[in-house]
């Protein structure tokens, strides 16, 4: 069998009739090797995925090895997106996922992939935009990178042999999502207010963490990025939408403007 052989197309949704489900963005953090880009690119095409973000990845990785693993799939390493930091990658994303195999010293909700797969279609009906993280093929994703899931993807596997490589774990996703396309659009309805962006999250972020810097409540600077780390992961977990980030901004700004006459 060459590795070009397409197996079974029985039973998948049909795309053309779902032209308005963009899918989730994949987010590559530091990515080494050209080939595991390309095969990222191969798996995502594979299942209707067209938005590839790349953040620091080693220089040169654009060369023969990464479209030949794409095998055909050349447009997303031509068209990918390149950025300096995960914040910026994000920016414009309402929900986003991680994916990390070790567990951390964190308290972040814990989903299965195919519930990821069912929440990420969710938002794509309802119009709002969804991404995965995922950390170099080494190390994967830092604690700091973490903070900005709403939730982490945790992939079943034996647990004597956890060997699932960058491009694996992306198609693990990526099927997981597509396959209940037809279903989730036809049963699904989405009503309220949307989901905060990342973009506006994050200022949230940047606003609640200078009025505590300038209370002195960070002060201990050995601790403070660990104290930062759980503040932000109750936020996150808190899956806010805009107009609540617009509300608890207000908060902030009133207790900044008008502190208690007793303090």
């Amino acid at each position: 069998m060459s590795d070009n052989t397409v197996i079974g197309t029985l039973g998948a949704p049909n795309c053309d009739s779902r032209n308005n489900i963009r899918g989730p963005t994949v987010v590559l953090i530091e990515p080494q090797l050209g080939e595991n880009i390309g095969t990222t690119a191969r798996a995502m095409f594979n299942f209707g995925l067209d938005d590839l973000r790349l953040v620091r990845p080693r220089k040169g990785w654009k060369n023969d090895q990464a479209f030949a693993a794409a095998s055909g799939a050349d447009v997303l390493l031509s068209e990918v997106q390149i950025f300096d930091r995960t914040q910026e990658a994000i920016s414009d994303l309402h929900k986003v996922y991680a994916t990390t195999g070790r567990p951390r010293d964190m308290t972040q909700d814990l989903i299965l992939p195919a519930d990821a797969g069912r929440a990420m279609r969710v938002s794509d009906i309802s119009g709002e935009l969804s991404g995965v993280l995922f950390g170099p093929e080494r190390s994967g994703l830092t604690n700091n990178d973490l903070t900005f899931a709403d939730a982490v993807i945790s992939i079943p596997v034996n647990p004597n042999f956890k060997s699932l490589n960058l491009a694996m774990a992306v198609l693990l996703i990526a099927y997981e999502w597509f396959s209940g396309i037809d279903s989730d659009f036809d049963h699904t309805t989405v009503v309220g207010n949307r989901s905060a962006t990342k973009e506006e999250l994050q200022g949230f972020f940047d606003h609640l963490e200078g009025a505590l810097d300038d209370c002195g409540f960070l002060r201990v600077q050995e601790k403070r990025p660990h104290m930062i780390r759980n503040i932000r992961n109750i936020f996150q977990r808190a899956h806010m939408t805009e107009q609540e980030v617009r509300t608890l901004r207000g908060v902030i700004s009133g207790l900044v403007q008008h502190p208690s006459e007793g303090s």
